[in-house]
């Protein structure tokens, strides 16, 4: 197949709440879609995850927009494809800014599937009819506002919580939450705030029986996090750290996490993210997907990656109403007692609602 033109959107959502970690908080998504267009005129859709300032890591929507434009469409358009892992390939010349290139290998992906007429999940090897699924939590004003959100999402069926926590909202917190809610599956997210001289703060959480601690470490890092692992009687989850397979295989052989965090966006797009499922399955590392605030492409790609056989936790995919008033796809994200359903249409199995892209898009440009 031939990808003959490319249309990139930048489009603006507004979330249903602030979404708050130690980094700070926001609540209007900014984000690129990208639809790829082949020589019949089919289509396949991709979303990029990176946010507007560079606090997740050093990619924006605008580093976005130009590596897209002057680098990863040009590359793509036109050629030869006969699998969506040429892609890679086709983008090795480029270092790093592998949200820029997720986007448009997720296109390639859902254009690949809709044209062999099978689902996404089928395309990459997923076994899964249905997929349990957790939620991620924000800091909030309160204890009391958290407690209650919990509660909330317990009432839904939501099979595991994730809360955010930086110094100063971690040990009084969980404890609370333990107090209220003693065997609700519960991790706990650190983004990167914390360093090894908190390692007596880090310690006290191995009481709260957490699932994992995400990240406590820096974002580049997986020596100290091995040290920290040792210490510790809690599974450490490597989120930020992981770019690719081979950081996988080096944090693995360190002892720097028993559990990884697969980010479509963050590791480059689809076909590496199965490559470090692979290597985890290897190894016996589980692995679960995480979430970026996606709107409707971005986690029905989400849930598409989770159907593969090592995605043994829940995931951040939770449904649409979480947090929008109204998605850009049909229909939209559903979870029904902690579950989603995975959808067995072509491609990434739901349809894009072009009224919606339409009505939430900003600005757009066509390349061919």
């Amino acid at each position: 197949m031939k990808v003959s033109e490319v249309t990139l959107r930048h489009v603006k959502m507004k979330m249903k709440f602030p979404f708050t970690t130690s980094f700070g908080t926001f609540q209007d998504k900014e984000f690129l879609l990208l639809e790829a267009r082949d020589e019949i005129g089919m289509s396949g859709w991709g979303e990029s995850v990176a946010f507007h300032s560079p606090w997740y890591n050093e990619e924006t929507l605008k580093t976005n927009w130009h590596l897209l434009e002057d680098f990863i469409i040009p590359s793509v358009l036109k050629k030869d494809i006969e699998h969506p892992d040429e892609v890679s390939d086709l983008l090795s010349f480029i270092r790093k800014n592998n949200m820029a290139k997720a986007t448009i290998e997720g296109a390639v992906w859902d254009l690949f599937a809709r044209r062999k007429e099978i689902p996404l999940a089928k395309a990459l090897g997923g076994e899964k009819k249905a997929i349990e699924v957790g939620i991620s939590i924000g800091i909030q004003k309160t204890v009391d506002d958290l407690l209650q959100l919990i509660q909330s999402f317990v009432d839904e069926g939501y099979k595991r919580m994730k809360v955010k926590i930086k110094p100063g909202w971690d040990v009084e917190v969980l404890s609370e939450i333990r107090k209220h809610f003693p065997s609700v599956p519960l991790m706990a997210d650190a983004n990167s705030a914390y360093r090894l001289e908190d390692i007596d703060v880090l310690k006290a959480l191995d009481e709260f029986d957490l699932m994992m601690i995400e990240q406590p470490l820096a974002s580049d890092d997986i020596i100290d996090h091995a040290r920290l692992q040792k210490e510790i009687a809690t599974p450490i989850c490597l989120d930020e750290s992981i770019h690719s397979a081979e950081d996988a295989r080096k944090a693995i052989e360190l002892g720097s996490c028993k559990i990884i965090n697969i980010k479509i966006g963050r590791v480059g797009g689809l076909t590496e993210a199965k490559r470090i499922h692979d290597l985890c399955q290897k190894h016996n590392v589980p692995v679960w997907c995480g979430g970026m605030l996606e709107a409707g492409i971005g986690r029905a790609h989400n849930i598409a990656l989770t159907t593969l056989a090592n995605f043994v936790m829940p995931g951040d995919t939770a449904g649409s109403s979480r947090y929008w008033d109204r998605d850009i796809i049909e229909p939209e994200v559903v979870v029904k007692n902690g579950m989603i359903t995975v959808p067995d249409s072509p491609g990434i199995g739901y349809q894009p609602d072009l009224e919606a892209i339409k009505q939430f898009t900003v600005f757009e440009k066509c390349y061919s």
